[in-house]
């Protein structure tokens, strides 16, 4: 199973997402943070993100990203949204990030930002074929999307976000009627403008996501019933009942608003405007209602990332070591025999376990020989000829991940040496190791020599090895038919591990019946 964190850097918010994906490539949240730091306030104005602002962001960042690194997510996925990306600062304040926290954010425009929306959207509501009209009420923004169960339809980012609208047109609690209606002017004109640029006209339902419509909805549902919301996904909150909030809104100064119950307090100069957004998309629409969705672009980006690392989701659930992974990843990459390596693989480690007597070596050996017997054949990526020396070069000059430089070098030997020329002073790559791992390579290549061998033909007709001692050794091939190529090839690859062993080796054979064709 993969750990993934998702930090979303909002214009009003910055959140934290821990999620662990599943094998079904399904996930499940562990755990979730937020530190409201207002990031873009007066930042629409000045084009600038103010100092004050900045620091806030950077001390909740941190603080978020020690956090998921303790708990051992090492993989982080960061994304930025308007105050950001519209101001002149964003990419010193992303630098900024960087530097503090060695977190690369992306930032993501309008457009991105609607689709991973959706995404969250379309895998928490049950949509239909019928389109269905999505609004996310930002601090900066405010994106509308389109779109049923099967994809995005067509999507629009307009600069109508809770903090952006409060900065321009509401300096004064509560405001005066003429602020109330330059504010329902602006936010009609752009939304009347966006609907009528899309083709679609009609809606199944609006959808509204976010914190601004969760608070919305908490404070109608305490006024009805006396108690908060019991769940946020697929609640709704009815046209008149808006109406009603929105009017008290406007009408209450700072100390009444913060008296109602529910009222977020670090929302208690946003609720405002984000209500007038979600109340005048209904009137326009013709809708009655909306309905509430609790996931959005955090959650979008984790079903982007599924969707794009599937792949790479699989090769961790198979092979959880990173190590492991790695090799496999890379013997993948170069196209070799996946089933003559890993068969090789699993012969050379039977003549390693059954001759440790002799050479002494222990487990962390015994993996170098595996992942040089899986990559022994990447060579063939490049030219057939000298594909020995080739897989030399590719191992040495990939990114296997989990493997010091030291173990990289001893496994690209090992590989190297598995056919022709053995180990020697001539040879550079060789000459440059230490005396102990020099032992270890020619140990390692001399069992990878006749594992290869027993499956000269790629038909792992070799299917185990058993090793007896005694003044010669013999090595017992069970087969399941006829082995003259693989016995033939084994004895001329036996030189090197007489030499190391100073024993003579000979091959024999017994016909696995049960097997056999």
């Amino acid at each position: 199973m993969s750990k993934l964190a998702v930090v979303d850097i909002g214009t009003n918010s910055i959140h934290l997402v821990l999620a662990e994906i599943l094998p079904d490539a399904s996930y499940k949240i562990l755990d979730r943070f937020k530190d409201m730091t207002r990031l873009g306030d007066g930042a629409f104005a000045s084009r600038q993100l103010s100092d004050a602002a900045i620091s806030r962001a950077m001390t909740a960042l941190k603080t978020l990203v020690t956090l998921a690194r303790n708990k051992g997510f090492d993989r982080t996925i960061a994304v930025a949204t308007s105050a950001v990306r519209e101001a002149r600062n964003g990419g010193e304040f992303v630098n900024q990030v960087a530097e503090l926290t060695g977190l690369t954010v992306r930032v993501i425009s309008g457009i991105e930002e609607a689709r991973l929306i959706f995404l969250g959207v379309k895998h928490s509501v049950a949509l239909s074929e019928e389109p269905a009209l999505v609004v996310d009420v930002g601090g900066g923004s405010v994106e509308l999307i389109v779109g049923n169960r099967d994809a995005m339809i067509h999507a629009k980012s307009l600069k109508l976000g809770a903090i952006r609208l409060l900065d321009q047109f509401l300096p004064k609690t509560p405001p005066p009627p003429s602020m109330l209606r330059a504010l329902e002017e602006a936010v009609s004109t752009q939304l009347k403008t966006a609907l009528d640029a899309f083709p679609i006209k009609t809606f199944q339902s609006v959808c509204a996501t976010s914190g601004m419509a969760a608070n919305l909805a908490d404070i109608i549902c305490l006024k009805q019933t006396g108690r908060s919301l019991p769940q946020q996904n697929l609640a709704r909150v009815a046209l008149k009942d808006l109406r009603l909030l929105e009017g008290e809104l406007s009408r209450a100064s700072l100390k009444a608003r913060l008296a109602i119950p529910g009222l977020d307090p670090k929302r208690v100069d946003t609720l405002l405007p984000a209500a007038v957004v979600f109340r005048r998309l209904l009137e326009l629409t013709g809708q009655d209602e909306l309905v509430l969705c609790d996931k959005a672009i955090r959650e979008g980006v984790i079903y982007d990332f599924i969707a794009k690392h599937r792949e790479g989701l699989k090769a961790e659930r198979d092979f959880p070591d990173v190590r492991r992974r790695n090799v496999i990843g890379l013997a993948r990459r170069c196209q070799a025999p996946e089933v003559h390596s890993l068969h090789v693989a699993d012969l050379a480690l039977r003549l390693f376990d059954q001759t440790t007597r002799l050479h002494g070596l222990g487990p962390r050996e015994r993996d170098w020989l595996e992942y040089a017997a899986i990559l022994h054949d990447i060579g063939y990526l490049i030219n057939p000829r000298q594909h020995h020396k080739h897989a030399y070069y590719l191992i040495m000059n990939s990114d296997l991940g989990g493997l010091t430089a030291d173990e990289v070098g001893v496994i690209a030997n090992v590989a190297r040496y598995h056919r022709r020329a053995v180990p020697g002073l001539k040879h550079q790559g060789f000459e440059s190791l230490t005396p102990r791992m020099k032992r270890v390579v020619r140990i390692l290549s001399s069992l990878l020599r006749i594992a290869d061998g027993l499956d000269r033909t790629h038909f792992s007709v070799v299917r185990t090895v058993k090793v007896k001692a005694g003044k010669t050794m013999t090595i017992e091939a069970t087969v399941t038919g006829d082995a003259e190529m693989e016995l033939w090839a084994a004895k001329n690859r036996a030189d090197l591990f007489q030499q190391v062993f100073r024993q003579r080796v000979r091959f024999t054979e017994v016909v696995n019946e049960k097997e056999s064709p």
